[in-house]
């Protein structure tokens, strides 16, 4: 009697996820994957599509945001650049998906791993007259954030408005101790959607995958870089963290404070005003500065502003595009664009990181190299420590970096944001940075890859299997 009350459970239970699959579904490879996981491992299956699928919490964040464009400014435009030349239309559409206009009035400076980063940061920070806003995803305790905190009393005793957001999973190690010494300091610190056991299965997505500082407006920062002391000490496991930031002076740290601004709204429903002050403080010569556009992206979006970007950039070389980055599992869009790209002539160059901090993601990253080395692709593995950069190169002329990886969590799940640079000497500079790391780097052989073990193959397989829903 038993059996057959928990088989009826179970199917009932089954069907009513199979046609919330079918109903919400976003994807047909997503959908198939689900259903497959479900009739494949039945009961952990369900689990892990309760666990990681659907989300009713989208329907608030969405709810959230128009509230927020309502009580917020329209992104400040006085340096709006002319949306014209070569990208006119990755401008139109970056513009119409993230409301974040090109703007000519920018200094930036590449800075290229965790000890330069930090360094300019925390000088950034010493200078701070007004306010201060930071964002991460990983917030890790140690070394780093004891300097936060003694920085943070010090800039408040001055009168500096000091805010602070971190992602409620990717930070869930932070100390409910160190939180209550920043609020006793007079930190504001809110957590992006906070794990809590009562809402267990719909705690784990739509994460909030930005890295962000602005000071007063005028400076800010973003990239690949967390909180974190691996970045200056290295990872007992991994080795060194090779990673890269961007720090911009202008109208573009506005805008990358319009998106705190947002995310703030999101994360305590209060506003913050984006200055008129800051805009002001933030104008440079448009004469030397550089052209800079800001694309932001998350799952309360009405299309997936950070894959439409990399695709469009992808489908506009003409002459070679280099990608870093270490989570590289393209959809099928993506996926056609780069072996469209590599087929018609295009130098595409690929390179991520030999080591993996995930044994799953990175048989299914693996997994996609067969049929991109067939097309043309030129794939790198970096075999020092980690290579966790975000970076997209192409025809001297255009650059992207940020938080943004090149896979569905990214374009559909998470909240991202990057920053997209028109300017050829800024091209270069990453065209060169990668010629140098692909020569330490071990270049795959087609030929000589499709050999490779039998076993590598069942672990490459397993991995793309379950590749859309990671």
């Amino acid at each position: 009697m038993w059996n057959a009350i928990f088989l009826s459970l179970y199917l009932l239970i089954a069907l009513i996820i199979i046609i919330s699959i079918l109903l919400h579904g976003a994807k047909p490879s997503k959908s198939l994957a689900w259903l497959l996981a479900i009739f494949t491992i039945p009961v952990g299956g369900m689990f892990l599509y309760l666990l990681l699928g659907r989300n009713r919490r989208k329907n608030k964040l969405l709810k959230l945001k128009k509230k927020a464009f309502l009580n917020l400014p329209e992104p400040l435009m006085q340096h709006m650049a002319s949306m014209s030349g070569k990208y006119q239309k990755l401008m139109t559409l970056v513009y119409r998906n993230s409301h974040f206009p090109p703007t000519d009035s920018n200094e930036l400076q590449l800075l290229k791993d965790g000890k330069t980063t930090f360094e300019s940061i925390f000088e950034s920070l010493e200078n701070a007259q007004y306010r201060i806003h930071l964002q991460y995803y990983i917030f890790e305790e140690g070394e780093l954030t004891e300097r936060l905190l003694q920085l943070f009393e010090r800039k408040i005793t001055q009168g500096v408005e000091v805010r602070m957001i971190y992602d409620g999973i990717g930070s869930f190690s932070l100390s409910k101790v160190y939180l209550r010494k920043l609020t006793t300091i007079g930190v504001e610190v809110y957590p992006f959607l906070p794990f809590k056991f009562g809402r267990f299965f719909s705690s784990l997505n739509y994460r909030n995958h930005r890295k962000i500082i602005v000071v007063d407006g005028k400076v800010a920062f973003t990239g690949g870089i967390n909180v974190s002391d691996k970045y200056l000490k290295g990872d007992l496991e991994l080795g060194n963290w090779h990673d890269m930031h961007l720090r911009l002076e202008g109208t573009a740290a506005s805008h990358l404070d319009f998106v705190f601004a947002m995310d703030w709204y999101l994360v305590c429903q209060k506003t913050i005003a984006v200055l008129p002050l800051d805009t002001d403080k933030a104008a440079i010569d448009e004469n030397e500065g550089k052209l800079v556009q800001i694309v932001s992206g998350g799952p309360d979006d009405d299309f997936p502003s950070l894959e439409q970007t990399y695709f469009t950039i992808i489908n506009k070389a003409k002459n070679y595009l280099f990608i870093t980055n270490p989570y590289v599992i393209p959809g099928q869009a993506v996926m056609q664009a780069l072996q469209t790209a590599a087929l018609g002539g295009v130098d595409v160059r690929l390179m991520v990181s030999e080591n993996a901090d995930n044994k799953i993601v990175s048989w299914s990253v693996r997994s996609y190299f067969e049929p991109l080395l067939k097309s043309g692709v030129k794939i790198y593995l970096f075999p020092d420590g980690f290579l966790h950069s975000k970076i997209i190169v192409s025809d001297d002329a255009i650059a992207t970096i940020g938080t943004a990886n090149l896979d569905d969590r990214s374009f559909e799940q998470n909240y991202e944001v990057n920053a997209i640079v028109y300017d050829t000497s800024f091209a270069q500079l990453l065209k060169e940075d990668f010629l140098k790391d692909a020569y330490s780097s071990r270049m795959l052989v087609y030929e000589v890859h499709i050999k490779r073990p039998w076993g590598e193959k069942l672990k490459e397989g397993f991995g793309k299997l379950f590749s859309p829903l990671l």
